[in-house]
């Protein structure tokens, strides 16, 4: 990748972390113009698993999930239809496990592929990714672990460590039920 091009980046919050049992509950994505889109997802009939410790850190119950969660089949197409290459997130096998999730219960294939966001930086980069990013949370003040807002500082923190000239007018969308 050509370290001018603005790459997109993804992120997810879920109902625990356990790589077996858990599911996503929110998927934020940050477009290379600085758009935020967000989505709550209604947990599948088959997806059970559930954190209270999890909820304390996102914020998010199960109750606001069914209330007014989109359902998988349409967050997944909605993703489908606005990330196209290569889109990048910082949790890898996290992130790549919940997405795998999301698009099986939707029965759909993504139309893009997930890579870490590690793939795009220089061990230099890489090294001023963490303390970049407290820098960039604390900038924004923004909260963390809600996955628009995780998106964001990710595009962000990534703006920082290449030396790119950060989006100036963000776009937000938030899709609701």
């Amino acid at each position: 990748m050509n370290v001018s091009d603005r790459p997109a980046f993804i992120d997810f919050e879920a109902s625990s972390l356990d790589l077996i049992a858990s599911y996503p509950i929110e998927v934020g994505v940050s477009l290379p113009d600085g758009t935020l889109h967000s989505w709550l997802i209604a947990p599948h009939v088959l997806w059970q698993d559930w954190s209270e410790s999890a909820e304390a850190i996102h914020g998010i119950s199960r109750d606001t999930l069914l209330a007014e969660g989109r359902e998988v089949r349409d967050v997944a197409y909605e993703l489908n239809q606005i990330l196209s290459d290569e889109v990048y997130c910082d949790a890898w096998t996290f992130d790549s496990f919940w997405l795998h999730r999301l698009f099986r219960a939707a029965r759909l294939r993504p139309n893009f592929l997930l890579e870490s966001v590690s793939s795009i930086l220089g061990a230099h980069q890489i090294q001023q990714w963490s303390e970049t990013r407290q820098q960039v949370i604390e900038s924004l003040g923004l909260p963390v672990h809600r996955a628009a807002n995780d998106a964001l500082i990710l595009q962000e923190t990534w703006h920082r460590v290449v030396g790119n000239t950060p989006t100036q007018n963000l776009h937000y969308h938030i899709a609701r039920p």
